[in-house]
């Protein structure tokens, strides 16, 4: 957030939460033009691909522009709006008409929705035709034969009324399935070309659409293309950026988790905490792993800011950090990393839960994968991936040397290193470390 070069402008900015962020979406606003609002109020939400936040106002005053609409996805830096600061919170607000209608619809998708109850059906008799004013009567939810309660923006209701669009037939690709005025424009274009083809025109679904936010947004009938969600999206955007930038090698290791098993159990937590801390020792040993390579800067951290990948189901996954982890023992670590997942799940991490992570643990061995590939979380120069604990047969010794058979507890521990700065020796390396404070496991 910035200062414009009129004094009494301050400019509301698209703010960048991580180093890895490009872009964010403006989810809604909580404030419209003329509106006066105190400086760290909350003045907008956004969304990256990493958590949805709000935006406080940089200073107090009254809201003179919005320039950026709901859902639209713009790069970090951008102006979102400005506030006049020489306004008076005691004063009427001097600011007129809007002359742009985008500026009105923008600050209008998050004030007043309309309910489905209220909104336009093609009308049986020309007379029965409602007045476009009750598109933005007093809202009320609306309980439709399906169950889900469906509201409306003004400008959504305002369309809708002009064209005669039943609204229960228009699917929602915005927030929580929301239908915003781009989808009602894609489905009137989308009746017009069947109109003119001469096909009949699309029925509405059969269920309810699908949460924005999952891998896939339901299309009406009869289409086939589907529409990734925003968070998806992004998860991809970051993802390709991260193939692209890192010279990206991946080295496996065996390790034996009988001692961990042993320990877990008494604990009665899970591997992956183990994993965690016999990670942050290797990394102590080993820190030219735990850094971070923004351009040609290469960065080696003493702590260990620890990133978990935690798996949101369909909603997609999110890295949450556990400041300072190696001061943490396993039970420590377990609390963290479960704390850090109820409030991932809940939609409740903070901008500083995910930033400022150093090295990252993956962990979808507790589906019951047995090998992967990770991608690396950029700037951090590699990852780990802790695969399934199986039961398998494997050679072993005795203190005389004797070889045998024996059922032990193992699993794959895979890492992904940036070539850039590491080489494959020294991966090699950190992962015997690791396996070596794994097998060495016992409970104290």
């Amino acid at each position: 957030m910035s200062s414009s070069p009129t004094d009494t402008l301050v400019e509301v900015t698209m703010p960048q939460m991580g180093v890895s962020m490009a872009e964010g979406t403006v989810v809604g606003w909580h404030k419209r033009v003329g509106d006066w609002v105190d400086a760290d109020e909350t003045i907008c939400e956004i969304s990256t691909d990493k958590i949805d936040s709000e935006v406080p106002a940089p200073a107090s005053g009254r809201v003179s522009e919005i320039l950026v609409e709901p859902e639209d996805t713009v790069p970090v830096g951008t102006v979102l709006a400005r506030i006049a600061t020489d306004a008076l919170a005691g004063e009427e607000s001097k600011i007129g008409e809007r002359p742009d209608e985008r500026l009105d619809e923008a600050a209008d998708e998050v004030e007043k929705p309309v309910p489905e109850s209220q909104q336009t059906r093609p009308p049986a008799e020309p007379e029965q035709t409602p007045e476009p004013a009750r598109a933005q009567q007093t809202p009320e939810h609306a309980h439709p034969a399906n169950g889900r309660r469906r509201v409306y923006s003004p400008v959504v209701g305002r369309i809708a009324a002009s064209e005669g669009v039943d609204l229960s037939r228009v699917t929602g690709t915005g927030r929580g399935g929301r239908v915003s005025k781009t989808d009602v424009l894609a489905f009137l274009e989308r009746e017009r070309s069947q109109e003119i083809s001469g096909e009949p025109a699309a029925s509405p679904p059969s269920e309810p659409p699908l949460h924005s936010e999952s891998p896939y947004v339901e299309e009406p009938a009869g289409e086939s293309p589907q529409r990734l969600s925003r968070m998806r999206r992004s998860i991809a955007e970051h993802m390709l950026r991260s193939l692209h930038t890192a010279a990206h090698c991946t080295s496996i290791i065996e390790a034996d988790f009988s001692g961990v098993e042993t320990a877990r159990r008494t604990l009665g937590i899970t591997q992956l905490p183990f994993v965690a801390r016999a990670t942050i020792d290797a990394l102590h040993l080993h820190p030219e792993l735990n850094a971070t390579l923004e351009g040609e800067e290469l960065t080696l951290h003493r702590g260990v800011n620890l990133g978990v990948a935690i798996s949101l189901g369909a909603d997609g996954l999110i890295v949450p950090v556990i400041h300072d982890a190696h001061e943490l023992a396993p039970e420590g670590l377990a609390r963290r990393i479960s704390e850090l997942a109820v409030r991932a799940r809940a939609g409740e991490l903070s901008p500083d839960d995910v930033r400022g992570g150093t090295f990252t643990i993956t962990n979808p061995g507790g589906f019951g994968t047995l090998a992967s590939t990770p991608i690396i979380n950029q700037p951090q120069v590699a990852i780990l991936d802790l695969e399934a604990v199986v039961k398998r047969p494997v050679a072993v010794s005795d203190a005389a040397g004797r070889d045998s058979i024996a059922i032990r507890p193992m699993a794959y521990l895979c890492l992904s290193w940036d070539h850039r700065v590491l080489d494959g020796a020294l991966a090699a390396q950190f992962l015997s470390t690791l396996r070596a404070r794994i097998e060495s496991w016992e409970v104290k």
